[in-house]
């Protein structure tokens, strides 16, 4: 690591530093840094990587342009390539760190995981034979995912089973779906969630449309939170599916004329006439911050939740090797009204601490209808409504303590679990259970629930103040509710009857007749 951090700094220091030569700076710069690196290599105490020291060098100067221009090591380049194409080669389990736990949360349909039985719940406690307590989700996961038709060995420890579980997974194509859910909130408004734009989003998005649209949705609420962005190309098509032909969708602008460009909507007779409400918040970055700004200026959204990150770049990819690349900003986008929503980066401690702007600082703009919008501060929604969670409720979901009391209630491990009836049970057919004892999917979580649930907390030795968990109570009951319906049912069911109870998309709907006068 200190030889990392101390090439950087010297290539850093002689990059911003070659006015001290006299000759062509530039050219006598390189040099410089050449002459430190060869001193380097022959001189430090241990052997060094010429990759290493490039590799860190440029990610010690990327920082000095702008937050978003980055280097994209082979790890990482992988990684984009996987998002932007919708695909990737693994096993098809969804996982998740709960302690010193990794836990999949579900198989996939027809993945390799699910055709082997991997179950919810169950613990992966190795990968290669390494152990995976010491390791995150995201580490996790990279080791399980490799090269099509290669073979993972893993150990899976299961309730009920005294033996760890050895398999051997081949790893096949898992497509990675940009709109992950899609469902009627009522008999006319749908939702459906945007998770990322990658090169599947439109088609994705359009499949879930008629889907909907055959269901009877007439109304559409649209969901960009903690979308941090990805393809640019995929954010100009969904917002034409909402724009007249001819409406202005963004503009961008660099210092080469290739970078000046002005984008338009070029179809008709999509989604014109659809009334629809989109949903941002802090984590809405970049792409989805194209479509917001782009219906918000043409007037033809409602825009609810919080004022969303302020990335107004563009990043163009150079590959710099076969395995590396450049994501450089080479633009800036300008919304339909012209302004720019890119926050301030020039005090970088303001910028990470997410300091706002004040109003009077702002750039003052106009919709189309004349509706005054701001910006240099991301953009501002028009009617403010947030999700958030007190801590003891953080603290319960990072633990995983809501999903491992539903699958114990699903195993019938739990006191309550004795009394209902899933519907997945043998007497769940019988005419002689009782009603009331079948787990509907619109379940109350009555005291009786929460009482199981504190008894569950107790044998995982979860210690909590009374008073704390008195205060979250609303929020513990919505995310048994989620896990429950999640485990019985399906993980879209449970989304669906969490959203129900999302205070923001309950603010959407209640401004769906807002959203239809922009229509007309």
């Amino acid at each position: 690591m200190k030889t990392k951090i101390f090439a950087a700094a010297i290539l850093l220091f002689v990059l911003a530093n070659v006015s001290l030569w006299n000759s062509d700076p530039w050219s006598d710069g390189l040099e410089k840094a050449a002459e430190i690196t060869a001193v380097i290599k022959e001189h430090y105490y241990e052997p060094v990587k010429n990759k290493e020291l490039v590799y860190e060098s440029i990610k010690g100067m990327l920082p000095t342009l702008d937050p978003h221009s980055y280097f994209l090591e082979p790890e990482r380049l992988s990684n984009l390539r996987e998002d932007y194409k919708g695909k990737y080669y693994g096993l098809g389990i969804l996982i998740q760190k709960h302690g010193d736990r990794l836990m999949v949360i579900s198989p996939l349909e027809g993945t390799p995981a699910y055709r082997l039985g991997i179950q919810p719940g169950d613990i992966i406690s190795q990968i290669e034979g390494e152990s995976t307590k010491t390791i995150s989700s995201y580490q996790a996961m990279l080791k399980l995912r490799g090269e099509k038709g290669t073979q993972v060995n893993i150990t899976i420890l299961r309730q009920g089973f005294e033996e760890p579980l050895e398999f051997t997974i081949t790893r096949e194509e898992i497509p990675l779906h940009s709109v992950p859910y899609a469902f009627l909130l009522n008999d006319e408004t749908g939702y459906i969630y945007i998770r990322n734009f990658s090169s599947t989003t439109t088609q994705e998005f359009e499949q879930k449309v008629r889907m909907l649209k055959d269901k009877g949705m007439k109304n559409l609420v649209l969901d960009f939170r903690d979308n941090s962005g990805g393809t640019f190309v995929q954010s100009l098509e969904i917002s034409d599916e909402f724009l007249p032909k001819g409406a202005t969708i963004v503009s961008i602008k660099g210092r080469r004329k290739q970078y000046n460009k002005l984008f338009i909507a070029t179809k008709e007779d999509q989604l014109e006439d659809l009334p629809v409400v989109v949903l941002i918040n802090r984590g809405s970055a970049s792409a989805p911050e194209i479509v917001s700004g782009a219906l918000k200026d043409n007037d033809r959204a409602v825009i609810v939740g919080e004022t969303s990150f302020g990335k107004g770049l563009v990043q163009t990819i150079f590959p710099v090797s076969n395995e590396a690349a450049l994501a450089l900003t080479t633009a800036r986008y300008y919304t339909p009204s012209g302004r720019s929503i890119q926050r301030d980066y020039s005090n970088l401690e303001d910028w990470i601490l997410r300091r706002e702007a004040t109003p009077e600082e702002r750039e003052v703009s106009y919709t189309n209808k004349g509706r005054k919008v701001l910006g240099q501060g991301g953009i501002t929604p028009d009617h403010e409504a947030s999700f958030s969670y007190q801590r003891l409720t953080f603290l319960l979901l990072s633990r995983g303590s809501f999903f491992s009391y539903a699958r114990k209630f699903v195993d019938k491990n739990t006191p309550l679990s004795q009394i209902y009836t899933l519907p997945l049970d043998p007497e769940a057919q019988s005419p002689d259970s009782p009603a009331q004892d079948l787990v509907q999917k619109d379940l109350e979580i009555t005291a009786e629930f929460v009482k199981d649930f504190k008894k569950h907390l107790d044998e995982i030795d979860f210690s909590y103040d009374p008073q704390d968990f008195e205060n979250a109570k609303s929020e513990i009951k919505r995310e048994i509710k989620r896990e429950l319906v999640s485990s019985i049912w399906s993980i879209e069911q449970g989304m669906k009857v969490f959203r129900m109870q999302d205070p923001v998309v309950q603010k959407a709907m209640e401004l769906m007749d807002q959203a239809k006068t922009m229509t007309s």
